[in-house]
């Protein structure tokens, strides 16, 4: 089946930009970062409220990011707020099964340490390990907030590669067929390995100014072939 996807992420209150060069389609997902410094919820209140109202897609999916961090601190509190937006589905740490589509998604807002925002957890260490060996084998959309090991996620101006190692491990075992993440977002673009596609789909440059467009693709889920529109 040909499936319409549009990927966001990192929009940071800049979301009503962003917004505007939405195409329609079948799947939109937001991989994290849609507040500032992540205390205020009326912040979140009024993302939330921009992005139940997009229309043209029939699944929204949204994770949190490293500044999303009223997620964190007042987790039942932000999910039962969301509750009251029905068009979209938040995942943490859990998968929803697609059955008009015949996908499975998964999405995890985890990522290792970075200087002390949300969500973070030692690299390398047992927490994470236990975050990423959740993700089921049978998962065919893939969304965590960071990058795996190798895969877009150098800062920009810099060589350092910051992506996380036990997702890369993770990804390389159990092969989905589109990985979706943001947070570097030197990094934002594509890349296939052969077996999956990367999306990093940051769409504002490190200075925060709205730079790179929604990446839009039409996938077809059963030879994983993918073509941007």
């Amino acid at each position: 089946m040909k499936v319409i996807v549009t990927a966001i992420s990192d929009t940071h209150t800049k979301h009503n930009q962003v917004f505007k060069d939405l195409h329609k389609g079948h799947i939109l997902i937001h991989g994290g970062d849609f507040m500032n410094s992540g205390y205020e919820v009326n912040e979140a209140y009024e993302f939330f409220d921009s992005f139940d109202s997009v229309k043209g897609y029939t699944h929204k999916f949204l994770i949190a990011g490293n500044h999303d961090r009223a997620m964190e601190i007042n987790n039942e509190k932000m999910v039962a707020l969301l509750n009251h937006f029905s068009s979209i589905t938040y995942l943490q740490d859990k998968s929803v099964y697609i059955a008009d589509l015949g996908v499975k998604v998964y999405g995890s807002p985890w990522q290792p340490e970075f200087f002390s925002w949300a969500f973070n957890l030692p690299r390398n260490g047992k927490e994470l390990q236990e975050k990423w060996d959740a993700i089921p084998e049978d998962t065919d959309i893939l969304i965590t907030h960071g990058p795996p090991f190798g895969y877009l996620d150098i800062p920009g101006g810099q060589s350092i590669r910051t992506g996380c190692e036990i997702l890369r491990d993770k990804v390389d075992k159990i092969k989905p067929k589109i990985h979706i993440f943001g947070h570097i977002h030197g990094s934002a673009g594509y890349h296939f390995n052969g077996h999956t596609h990367f999306i990093n789909a940051a769409v504002l440059n490190e200075r925060y100014v709205y730079t790179n467009l929604p990446q839009t693709f039409e996938w077809d889920n059963i030879t994983n072939e993918v073509k941007f529109l």
